[in-house]
């Protein structure tokens, strides 16, 4: 997230300039349009060092602001103000109730910032990496409209809600990431372990082996003789995917890659435009443009490939089209959400159908992961069938043979 200068004129035509996070030129203009700015330049700039640990929701002793954290602030602060306490007596209780220095840290530079007169929005700026543009456009919005203890009441169940949704797709990936690690593992015991004492045993038959077996014994004294380097090469493989993954084109790529994954891409796709209709329809009932609303929820997502799809959608709908067709030309929809999204928009209910949307793909969410065991078992053991097999004749091939041969004796 950078920080950007910029010049602008307000609705009353007064020249205004001052400063804010985003993470492109294009974010700090939609942030811009948001609060009734008119921007004439934007400029980056680079952070102060003092403001460094305090943006990044970093404690002093290393602590960091996690979305459990803000999801009980956006409650309590709801709660706080709901029963007429002042936002600074607000903040004050929080920052002294909190038990993480991290967030206690961040409340402190937000009041200080509220003290000196910005705005609450722009004083949650100061910290993007605790509080997202999603989070920061819908205050903006609470602001400008009056219903900032409403605004703070949504974002509670959305971030609720995204919550629930990350857990769901770890919960999807959790079992058959677990599975192919026991059986890489099973592979690398039988190769070290297992393999070399038959291959002692199979040395002393003095007669020339099966194709089978001499593969694997083969492969297993690679292993056993070259195991440092395939360790070295386990860790850079992981260092550079990781090193790919941080890249924009890596994250693109790997993000479409995930939602190929046989039976838990779906649940991964799924999940992800359940979170996205649900910011979408949360935007919008609270009063925010749609072309801003698909800019703020492309960047809450959490996968870049959908995010693109998004963007497209938004520069789609710039142009004049509908959101019906900017969705169908996204090909990420369903025919039956797709639907939907054309009652929605020929009732004006949008905000509504994308809600139900949500729920859809929520329930299909919990559904498939009800039934992930089910579908995964046949793969599994079809997989372990051929391992068993490859084993079985390498080994017991030998053995075959040399028995045949004593009987012929």
């Amino acid at each position: 997230m950078a920080t950007f200068a910029y010049r602008g004129r307000d609705t009353g035509g007064g020249l205004v300039e001052g400063t804010l996070e985003s993470a492109t030129a294009a974010g700090a203009a939609d942030q811009l349009s948001g609060r009734g700015i008119i921007p004439l330049s934007i400029t980056a700039t680079a952070a102060r060092p003092a403001e460094t640990a305090a943006a990044a929701g970093e404690g002093l002793l290393g602590d960091r602001v996690g979305h459990t954290d803000v999801l009980l602030f956006s409650r309590q602060i709801n709660t706080l103000m709901k029963a007429g306490v002042p936002i600074m007596r607000a903040l004050t209780g929080l920052q002294e109730s909190s038990d993480n220095k991290a967030m206690k840290k961040t409340l402190q530079d937000v009041r200080e910032s509220l003290d000196s007169g910005r705005e609450l929005s722009a004083s949650l700026a100061r910290h993007p990496k605790v509080f997202t543009p999603f989070y920061l456009s819908m205050v903006r919005v609470g602001e400008m409209t009056g219903l900032l203890e409403e605004i703070f009441l949504r974002l509670f169940h959305h971030l609720e809600f995204e919550a629930f949704m990350r857990n769901q797709v770890k919960s999807a990936l959790r079992y058959p990431s677990f599975v192919v690690a026991a059986m890489i593992g099973a592979i690398v015991v039988v190769n070290i372990w297992v393999i070399p004492a038959f291959a002692q045993v199979f040395k002393g038959f003095n007669t020339e082996l099966p194709l089978m077996t001499r593969l694997l014994i083969g492969f297993s004294d690679f292993m056993v003789t070259a195991w440092p380097l395939l360790l070295l090469a386990a860790a850079a493989a992981v260092l550079g995917f990781r090193a790919w993954v941080g890249t924009p084109s890596g994250r693109h790529s790997w993000d479409s890659l995930k939602l190929r994954i046989p039976i838990a891409g779906k649940i991964v796709r799924k999940a992800t435009l359940a979170r996205f209709a649900r910011s979408f329809a949360l935007a919008m009932r609270s009063g925010v443009p749609v072309i801003q609303a698909m800019t703020v929820v492309s960047q809450t997502v959490d996968n870049q490939f959908i995010a693109g799809k998004i963007e497209q959608m938004r520069e789609g709908i710039e142009r004049g089209e509908s959101v019906l067709r900017t969705a169908i030309t996204a090909a990420v929809f369903t025919p039956v959400v797709l639907q939907m999204i054309a009652v929605g928009e020929e009732s004006g209910a949008l905000d509504e159908m994308m809600e139900q949307v949500a729920d859809m793909y929520q329930r299909e969410v919990e559904y498939e992961l009800k039934t992930l065991s089910d579908q995964i078992e046949p793969i599994l053991i079809v997989f372990l069938g051929i391992l068993v097999l490859i084993l079985a004749l390498g080994i017991f091939l030998p053995i075959w043979d040399l028995g045949k041969a004593a009987i012929k004796k």
